[in-house]
């Protein structure tokens, strides 16, 4: 399916989770491991650097592996067999010491996190470039009117920047989760055939701490061969933000709609036509994200899923794992990446926004009206006044400043310059400018990103 991967995947994070990273994050921990062993004297130093010489994935055939792997049930079994046999060539005796004490679910769990390490780095370097876009917009568009949308349909004034604002704050969201993720989860997997390293005797715990410094991860106070909570989270913490991504997308993607026309995706050649109507203007990156929003939600199930594994090992569980989490990973930073480009360089029509909110004759002032009527009648008296001044405008085609101007009861309490100035948008977006403020200040108290994105 490869012919489809630019459009709904990003080449940095793929380059991360193909057959031959996730190849040699196996051999890194193999490298470590003897590395490891040797520090506490398990096996000879020599060992260990005729191990770590032969871990190197461009000395694999990928498809003699994989073709092994289906009898043997997981890619780790003639992973070592392999191993063994070119450490072999380099010294006979060091081959004796591949995978020493280790279990093939050590390599592949903690080779998969050495992968997601970078993954982690990039996706964090990516939703700050995201959120500073963001940021961009709601400065510049804080005091921008349009039309709040509530059931698909006109409600009150807003401002284009709390909209975009709101956007910003649940991206700092995801960035506060994946700042806390990383902890979690970069955890070594490592206890052996049952968890208790039985086969090291009592160098156990040692070659594990040394192993955990070799590769920058965290030691457990115990493997989780079968406790798959971590893997979880990180499933779930990438389908939460395809889900953010995808709300995103919907949002721009119906602002790109032909009748309301408010907010364009960035044009250019050979991106968002038609083939066969020119006038077409497709909001190409929204679609991806909603892709990955619509796609995402089932493979974080069948992740949550396989967290019931029996006893020491899973049965099919973790199996189901391997190609569903990378699969959530890749369609993620897939959306995250096309949609941060979208958002840098999204276009905006503020003549439209503002022609949009006069679209139904003064309705979205309605409730203005019936807060300022209210302090003088009652909330729910002015309600039915204004309710039956609506119908009139709706009915009658006339503007509901208008009608409301005619009504005995309105004249009564409003001026007519204080009725003129309800129908003002400026004048009725309540706190959404220091709601705005709140959250540039909260985002530019942000640390910067860790990674470097590409």
């Amino acid at each position: 399916m490869s012919l489809l991967a630019p459009l709904f995947r990003w080449d940095a994070v793929e380059t991360l989770l193909t057959d031959a990273a996730r190849l040699q994050g196996m051999l890194d921990f193999e490298a470590a491991l003897a590395r490891a062993e040797a520090r506490v004297g398990v096996i000879p130093a020599a060992a260990a650097q005729a191990i770590g010489a032969s871990c190197r994935a461009e000395l694999f055939n990928a498809g003699e592996l994989a073709r092994a792997a289906a009898p043997a049930g997981n890619l780790a079994i003639p992973l070592v067999k392999i191993l063994t046999a070119l450490t072999a060539q380099r010294d006979p005796e060091a081959a004796r010491f591949v995978h020493w004490g280790a279990t093939s679910q050590d390599a592949i769990d903690t080779g998969f996190l050495l992968q997601l390490r970078g993954v982690l780095a990039q996706t964090d370097a990516e939703l700050a470039r995201l959120a500073e876009a963001l940021a961009t917009l709601a400065r510049k568009y804080r005091a921008t009117p349009m039309a709040a949308r509530t059931w698909l349909q006109q409600a009150l004034p807003t401002t284009f920047g709390l909209k975009a604002a709101g956007w910003l704050d649940a991206v700092n969201r995801h960035r506060d989760r994946f700042s806390a993720l990383g902890p979690r989860v970069l955890v070594l997997q490592f206890g052996g055939a049952a968890g208790t390293l039985a086969a090291l005797g009592s160098k156990g715990v040692d070659v594990a701490r040394a192993l955990g410094e070799e590769l920058h991860l965290a030691v457990p106070d115990a493997p989780w061969h079968s406790h798959r909570d971590r893997v979880g989270e990180i499933a779930t913490t990438f389908a939460l933000l395809a889900g953010t991504l995808g709300k995103i997308a919907r949002d721009i993607g119906m602002l790109m709609q032909t009748e309301i026309g408010e907010a364009f995706e960035p044009a250019g050649s050979g991106r968002g036509g038609s083939s066969t109507m020119p006038h077409k203007r497709n909001p190409v990156a929204s679609a991806v994200a909603l892709s990955a929003a619509t796609r995402v939600p089932g493979l974080a199930a069948t992740m949550l899923a396989a967290m019931v594994q029996e006893n020491e090992r899973g049965l099919g569980g973790w199996q189901a794992e391997w190609e569903t989490l990378p699969e959530i990973i890749s369609l993620t930073a897939g959306a995250l990446r096309h949609l941060s480009g979208a958002v840098a360089s999204l276009e905006l029509d503020a003549g439209r926004m503002a022609g949009n909110i006069e679209l139904t004759n003064g309705l979205i002032f309605s409730e203005a009206v019936q807060m300022a009527l209210g302090g003088a009648i009652g909330r729910l008296a002015a309600h039915d006044a204004v309710e039956a001044a609506a119908g009139r405008s709706r009915s009658e085609g006339r503007h509901l400043k208008d009608v409301l101007a005619e009504d005995a009861t309105v004249s009564q309490h409003l001026s007519p310059p204080e009725l003129a100035r309800l129908f003002d948008s400026a004048q009725y977006l309540g706190s959404a400018q220091a709601m705005i403020d709140s959250v540039l200040q909260a985002h530019a108290s942000r640390p910067a990103a860790a990674g470097k994105g590409k």
